[in-house]
Formats: C-alpha cells, sequence, structure tokens
C-alpha cells in the first residue's frame, strides 16, 4: 500500500506547489542541468524506494511487491507520459520571448496540473493493491516520519521572525528565478524582495493543512486496512485522497490557496516583463534543454 501511500504523500506536496505557486514556479523546482534531470530520472525507481521505504518501513515480504509497482510506474510513465511534459514544455517555450499576462501564467498552471493529473491516477491504481498489508507498526512509522518532515518544514518557513521568514522567502525565490533565467540584477532583486514581503504565503495556514492531510491519510489507511475491500474501492479511496490534495476540504484554506494563487501569477508576470532580451533567451534556452532531455528519456527504454 505503502506505495500507494506513499506515492500519495509525494504527490500531494508536489501539488500543493502547483496550487500554492504558479507552473513557472514548479518548473524552477526541476534540477538545473539536463544532465542531472537524465540521471536523476534513470535513478528514480531506487530513489524513491528508497524514499518510501523510510516513511514506512517495508518487510522483507513486502518489498519485492512494492519495488516491482515502483518500477511499473516507471515504465509507464517514461512512456506516456514523459512526451507530454515535453510537448507542454516546447508550448510554454514558444510563449516566453514576449510579455506575459497573470492571466497566462494562471493558464499554465492549471496546464501543468491536467497533464500531471494522470500520474496520480496510475499511482492509485497500482499501489492499491499494496494498502491491504500494511500494518499498525508502519502506520505509527508514517506517524513519526511525518511528525519529523513537519520539525524540517518549521526549520525552513517558520523562523523565529518576520524578518528572518521574508528573507528566507525571498533568497528562496531569487534562487529559482536565477535557475530559470540566469543573474537578476538589483532592481529586479528590489522588485522580488518587495513582492515576497507583500506576499498573502502564510506557512503557518500551509503547515495546518498540511498535518489535516496527514491524518486524513492515516485515517483513510486504518480504515482500508481494518475493512477489508474490493481493489476498485481502494482506488476510489485513494482518489478521494487526491482530490482532497487538489481541493482542500476545508473552505477558508481554498479561500487562501485562490488568493495565493492569483497573487503568484501577478508576481511571476511582473518578474517576466522586467526580464530582458539575454535573460529570456537562458529561460527559452532552459525549457528547451528541459524538453530536449525529457524526449530523450522517453525514447531510453529500459
Amino acid at each position: 500500500m505503502n506505495n500507494s501511500y506513499t506515492q500519495n504523500w509525494r504527490m500531494r506536496t508536489t501539488l500543493q506547489r502547483f496550487s500554492a505557486r504558479s507552473a513557472v514556479i514548479v518548473l524552477l523546482f526541476l534540477l538545473g542541468s539536463c544532465s542531472m534531470l537524465r540521471m536523476g530520472y534513470n535513478q528514480g525507481p531506487q530513489l524513491v524506494w528508497w524514499w518510501i521505504d523510510g516513511y514506512v518501513n517495508f518487510s522483507n515480504d513486502q518489498t519485492p511487491h512494492v519495488k516491482q509497482a515502483i518500477h511499473q510506474w516507471f515504465d509507464w510513465h517514461r512512456a506516456t507520459q514523459l512526451p507530454e511534459y515535453a510537448t507542454w514544455l516546447s508550448a510554454l517555450r514558444g510563449q516566453i520571448d514576449d510579455p506575459i499576462t497573470p492571466a497566462q501564467v494562471c493558464g499554465w498552471s492549471e496546464e501543468l496540473r491536467n497533464i500531471t493529473a494522470p500520474a496520480l491516477d496510475h499511482a492509485a491504481q497500482l499501489g492499491a493493491t499494496l494498502v491491504p498489508g500494511l500494518g499498525e507498526e508502519q502506520l505509527r512509522h508514517i506517524a513519526q516520519r511525518y511528525a519529523k518532515g513537519n520539525d524540517e518544514f518549521r526549520s525552513d518557513y517558520l523562523q523565529p521572525t518576520v524578518e528572518e521568514r521574508r528573507e528566507a522567502s525571498a533568497q528562496r525565490t531569487i534562487k529559482r528565478i536565477e535557475n530559470l533565467y540566469g543573474r537578476i540584477d538589483d532592481a529586479q532583486r528590489r522588485l522580488i524582495i518587495d513582492n515576497t514581503a507583500a506576499s498573502p504565503f502564510d506557512p503557518e495556514a500551509w503547515l495546518a493543512e498540511r498535518q489535516r492531510r496527514q491524518n486524513e491519510v492515516l485515517l483513510t489507511l486504518r480504515r482500508l486496512i481494518a475493512e477489508p475491500t474490493e481493489t476498485a474501492s481502494i482506488v476510489d479511496t485513494l482518489r478521494t485522497l487526491i482530490a482532497h490534495i487538489q481541493r482542500s476540504t476545508d473552505a477558508d484554506y481554498r479561500a487562501y490557496q485562490v488568493k495565493l494563487t492569483e497573487y503568484n501569477c501577478a508576481f511571476i508576470a511582473r518578474v517576466h516583463n522586467s526580464t530582458n532580451h539575454h535573460q529570456r533567451r537562458h529561460a527559452h534556452d532552459k525549457l528547451k534543454g528541459w524538453e530536449t532531455d525529457l524526449r530523450t528519456l522517453a525514447h531510453d527504454i529500459r
């Protein structure tokens, strides 16, 4: 199960980024060089296994089944999804040489959510058969790992003072922007600092939402384990969890997400429109490199 659960959790984190920021911001989380992207993806099954096992602590009997599910997911993803991502990057690349609008950025974010949705759904299908084998000790292990992750979150996002939080947020954003556009000038740096200071981003609200989702995952897994059910029903339940990732069950948090997304779309448009020809060419070439890399990976059948 865990595979299902873990991939579920991993994708939850990714989708939080999709919702809270824009498609462009998400791209900035990609590995910085094409060779690193290829190497990382080719090692993906082993890396994901280590990550998931660190959460669940699988038994010797469970291990081969989980590894098989991971390999099946990567084989499917490589053959069917990477070409879609490459096509999307190509279309995006064709639009960034010109000024952009907040509506365009929000549109790209929605497109990205749509093209990544099949990956989440396929993970739910493959993981469903593994859920019933999860034990109570493993659920406790997951809860402990959640707690550790939340402590790491606090360290990264909940610095002691507002000024320290703003500084950390600005530095994270500058790093991501420069990964795509190359070196920025002082005026652009000031633009980013001012906009991150004015952002409605609330790490405390994000942490509370993370904890709500973690509790929902644990409660759902306990129910699925305690009440044996058909695989199809488990898949439906996992799909519900994924839906809650994309759309919070908490009305206040949903309103916050809308506000933050709109702000970030406008922010990204302002940053992009401040860039010069050289910076846009850097972004164009970076996207082209990612696109080429994804197509190479898609054809590298293993």
